[in-house]
């Protein structure tokens, strides 16, 4: 997966196997966006369960610029008797793929309809200290630009995750954006790199 992906367990033991499922299941979300910035996935049993066979609970939070925010949770369902942590992971990221998906066609809606106003491509490379970057458009195409290209001085704003909206041009080597506009700063979610968090490349 591009993004880091950030994975808890609570109150499981072994966990090896499930966090490989995990990082195999994540990579596919890819495929159904590009822009994904942020992945949470939590893995948890209840040790409450009692009247139940299956205690497992898996929470999947994703970010996708700009303000999109999915989340799913995939719990035990009535009949579900002895069903294992693997078998509730893929179930919530078969919900979460689908999710992503929508969202991405709920996107590329907007941009059609609105051209001149919604982000149309994010900043998924940036070197400050050299005063360029690429951005990656809904098509997935990534298009390089300048410091002199970002209207308003605002080069400086930029981030990762940034959406902008831009014109382009066929430059020497390839398209170039031209009077990118700033449209939406990444979120800023809490958490850090405490409280028992994995971070998986």
């Amino acid at each position: 997966m591009k993004v880091p992906l950030q994975l808890s367990f609570r109150n499981i033991g072994e966990t090896r196997e499930m966090e490989e499922l995990v990082r195999k299941q994540a990579v596919k979300l890819d495929k159904y966006h590009n822009h994904i910035t942020s992945c949470r996935v939590a893995v948890e049993m209840d040790q409450k369960h009692g009247m139940t066979a299956n205690p497992y609970r898996v929470r999947i939070d994703i970010t996708i610029p700009p303000g999109h925010e999915i989340a799913v949770v995939e719990k035990p369902k009535k009949g579900d008797s002895r069903v294992d942590p693997a078998t509730m992971i893929r179930r919530a990221f078969k919900a979460a793929r689908k999710q992503v998906h929508s969202t991405k066609l709920k996107q590329r809606g907007e941009v059609k309809t609105h051209p001149y106003n919604r982000v149309q491509g994010i900043v998924t490379v940036l070197y400050p200290d050299k005063g360029y970057g690429f951005i990656k458009n809904l098509e997935g195409q990534d298009i390089y630009f300048h410091r002199n290209s970002v209207v308003h001085n605002e080069f400086g704003r930029l981030s990762i995750g940034t959406g902008v909206r831009f014109s382009s041009e066929l430059g020497e080597d390839g398209l170039q954006a031209t009077s990118v506009h700033i449209e939406d700063k990444p979120g800023i979610h809490g958490g850090g790199r405490g409280g028992g968090h994995r971070y998986v490349d």
